[in-house]
Order: C-alpha cells, then structure tokens, then sequence
C-alpha cells in the first residue's frame, strides 16, 4: 500500500468565538483560505499539484454555506481546476477530512491533498443549521426517553464515572497553565499562520496568539461559576447529577482554521518535499448518542489495534477537551500518565472551532512529537449524535 505522510500542518491562533472576538470581523472562507495558501507557499508547492481540499465544517450555512471548501480554496488562490469539497463528522469534520485524504493517498486514487477545517463561531453560531422541523417519529421510538445535549451527556459521564468538581476544575486549570507555557516558550510559534485583523478602531494588527487561553487561571478561580446546562425541567429528569459542568471547565466558542498538506511518500520525494510524520492507523466508531461523549474510548481501542500498537507505545495523546469529564474518563480507562495527555494544553484552554479542531489536534500533536523526540502521536474526538475518530501518527528523522 502506499505510505501517506504528513509534510505541514498548520493553524490560525484561535479567536473568541463571539461578537468583538479577535477573528470575528473575517470571513471563515478568508480564514482558511490563509491557511491553504500558507501550507501551500511555505513548502514551494505548485497548486496544480493537488488533486482535491477537502474541508470540515459543522456549521454550513450562512458565510460557511455552498460548500466554504471550494470558496476558501479561491480565496486562497490555488488554480481553479483544483476541487474542494466539506465534510461533516460534527466536532471531529476536519480530523475526518484528514482520513479521507490520507485514505486517498493510500488507495492509489491522490497524490496530493489537502485536509483542513474551519469554524466561524462568532458569525455562524453554533446550532446554525438547524432549523427545526418535525420530530423523527422512528427516532423517538428507538429512544423514548428522549436525547440530551452534549453538554448534559458531559454531567451524565462525570457521574458515571465519579469525577467531582474539584478534578473538573483542576484538570481545566492545568490546560490554561500548560497552554500559557507553550505559548510563553514559543511551543506554538512554528504551527500558527499569523493573520491580519481589523480591531474596533480600524487598526490593522497580526493576530498570532490564542485568545481563549487565560494565564494564571486557578482551580480556585473556576470553582465560583455556575452550572451552564441545570434547568428545572432537566434537573427533575436527571436528579442523579450534581450539575457540575461550567463554562471554566468546557470548551469555549472559538474561531479558527487549520489545514494540513498530505501527500504520498513517492511524490514527496519527487518535489524534494521532507515528510514529517506517516500516517500509521485510523478509526471511526459510533457509540451511544446519550453518552455521546465516551466514543474515544472505543474508538483508541479500535485504532491501536489496527496500528498493531499498544498505549505503552504512544509518547503524546491529544483527546479533544470539549468538556472536561472527556480526557478524564479517557485517562480513567486506559490509565495513561497525565504528562502524556494534551502536553500542551487543550480545548478547554486553546478553544474548539468544531470543524477546525482535528487538525488543530494535528498541528499541535507534530509539533510537541518533533520537539521532544517522540515518535508515536494519538488524537481522538468525540462527536455530536454518538461519534468518535482516532488517528495514529508516527513522527518521521528528519
């Protein structure tokens, strides 16, 4: 089979995903047209050379609608003959995307793509495309007891698996403080493609650093918010929860775009292009749309197994914080060291921009694997409706 490998991937540093945020006066198809254009130029890459893009994005209507894939490509200036299209996996669209080209490479079928995402959550908000309409009668009756939200399915997990508000807390806290040392070392220089943005005054600056990341925030400081998802309705149906998610311990809304540039490990050699990782195993899984959040769990059972791998193995674990009982009951059942998991902090603290953030997950895991010798690289998302991806790198000697 032929080797698909990783040459770049990169990131827009994140934005506040509401009105006054850092991104919230550029386009979504401007944000991750920059990010094409920049995987593209800064490895010398002739356009023409890439068979297809292939985008995440969750929320497709508004700026994001009409296929924001094929738009950003444009905007990024590649040739007109290069395709697009975008996908939708919900929180893990644009790590799917990567699977579809690296599967692509594989398969004989591309040489070269492009896997990227985007999410403007400040101009197209979530829950966007949805538009209502009539309730699925066969849906009701295969779960009569009705669906949650994800942010619910987060107190359900974190009751079932006993996690108190304090380790909530404490676990976010450590994500901001990781993240504020990665960005005050200069861990996240290499992965962020800065981007010009036009402030409240009209002043034109480079946004380069994340803005959801707070420094110095404190378990301390957390404990004091309240429950972002308690009703009255909800806490009659469910009086086992103790209704301990916050806005300190789950992910914000965030703008961003990433993009990551994959080839075959023959034309990488053709255009005197370096690889820097190879893809070594994939994995998709469906779980309970209840406990919508646990997909990891399976779904990194699934992928080791296919890389023929062990935990033991893997230097660096990215899982998604979309909410803080995710990386806890993932580190619950497979007892990985805290060290290894999300190094340099998460969501909860580098924000999600749902069709952005797998290959965020991406950038983040090559780099942090190419400073510190790793050679092993996991990442794996839960996914709105009962979803989870996992992909396995291996970081390439350059």
């Amino acid at each position: 089979m032929v080797d698909a490998v990783l040459v770049d991937v990169a990131r827009t540093a994140s934005g506040r995903g509401k009105a006054g945020g850092a991104l919230s006066g550029v386009h979504p198809a401007e944000l991750l047209g920059t990010v094409i254009r920049a995987v593209v130029e800064r490895n010398g890459l002739d356009g023409s050379e890439i068979d297809d893009v292939i985008a995440g994005c969750v929320s497709q209507c508004g700026d994001q609608a009409m296929n924001v894939a094929r738009t950003a490509t444009l905007v990024a200036g590649l040739p007109e003959q290069v395709p697009a299209t975008t996908v939708d996996r919900q929180c893990g669209s644009s790590q799917q995307a990567v699977h579809f080209a690296a599967q692509a490479v594989m398969a004989g079928a591309y040489d070269v793509a492009i896997a990227c995402g985007v999410e403007s959550m400040s101009r197209v908000p979530m829950g966007s495309a949805n538009t209502g309409g009539e309730p699925l009668a066969p849906l009701a009756a295969r779960y009569p007891d009705g669906l949650v939200g994800q942010g619910v399915s987060a107190e359900l997990i974190a009751a079932r698996w006993k996690l108190g508000r304090d380790q909530l807390d404490e676990y976010s806290a450590r994500s901001h403080e990781r993240a504020a040392h990665a960005t005050a070392t200069g861990g996240f220089a290499r992965e962020i493609v800065p981007i010009d943005v036009t402030d409240a005054a009209g002043t034109v600056r480079s946004h380069s650093a994340d803005e959801t990341v707070r420094a110095g925030t404190t378990a301390q400081t957390l404990s004091g918010l309240r429950s972002s998802f308690r009703t009255d309705a909800l806490a009659a149906r469910h009086p086992e929860l103790a209704w301990q998610i916050t806005p300190g311990n789950s992910s914000p809304l965030t703008d961003g775009a990433s993009a990551a540039l994959i080839m075959s490990g023959e034309r990488a050699r053709a255009l005197g292009l370096t690889p820097r990782a190879r893809f070594r195993g994939f994995a998709v899984t469906g779980s309970d749309p209840l406990l919508m959040l646990t997909g990891v769990i399976p779904a990194t059972e699934r992928v080791l197994r296919r890389a023929g791998l062990s935990v033991d193995d893997i230097d660096a674990f990215e899982v998604n914080e979309a909410f803080a009982p995710v990386p806890l009951v993932w580190a619950q059942e497979f007892g990985v060291d805290a060290a290894r998991l999300n190094p340099r902090g998460g969501a909860i603290a580098l924000g999600h921009p749902l069709g952005g953030s797998g290959t965020r997950l991406l950038a983040t895991l090559l780099h942090h694997l190419e400073d510190t010798g790793g050679r092993f690289g996991l990442q794996t998302m839960c996914e709105g409706g009962g979803m989870a991806n996992a992909t396995v790198i291996e970081r390439i000697d350059r």
